[in-house]
């Protein structure tokens, strides 16, 4: 948790509302990724009651405590965000102001899959990630775009819905991709 924290803090020095945010939600994802029924997730009820309080209904950031995130979170200007529980993020993930990450409903009415988030991707403002869907390493996702596709490792996505409109590596872009 240290380490992850000292990583969060380097990426987001100077914005001590997003410290505070990203410090107490490394506080208690700790607790809230235990089962139901082990002593630590009991003694952390109390905590994250006052998490959600603090940061979701106050701070209006709902980054749920038991999200899988890895090192190096950063948030920029954050306001309205909605990132799923059951979302999986990798490490130096770097997001913006009003960006929705969920799942798709069931026709049952039950939460489908969330998205699944490689290393080192980036988030515009007001972009829209939605279901089952597998979001690659070095990925950009411009501001606006809604990716209701997986997305290749190094690929820079806009638009709604989301296309590729180039790879960071140099590969060209085939017309199955822009589809």
């Amino acid at each position: 948790m240290f380490k992850y924290l000292f990583q969060d803090y380097a990426r987001n020095r100077g914005q001590v509302k997003i410290i505070f945010i990203v410090a107490f939600f490394r506080f208690v994802n700790l607790f809230a990724r235990r089962s139901k029924k082990s002593p630590l997730f009991i003694i952390g009820i109390p905590f994250m009651i006052l998490y959600r309080i603090i940061v979701e209904y106050t701070l209006c950031v709902e980054l749920r405590a038991k999200t899988k995130v890895g090192p190096g979170l950063k948030i920029e200007h954050g306001y309205s965000l909605v990132i799923n529980d059951n979302t999986v993020i990798g490490k130096n993930f770097h997001i913006r102001h009003c960006v929705t990450i969920g799942c798709q409903m069931m026709p049952d009415g039950s939460q489908g899959s969330s998205p699944v988030f490689g290393d080192n991707v980036e988030i515009g403002a007001n972009s829209c990630i939605i279901g089952g869907i597998t979001i690659g390493d070095n990925v950009k996702i411009g501001a606006g775009s809604v990716v209701v596709k997986d997305v290749p490792d190094n690929a820079i996505v806009v638009g709604n819905p989301a296309k590729i409109i180039k790879y960071l590596d140099g590969t060209p872009i085939e017309k199955s991709d822009r589809e």
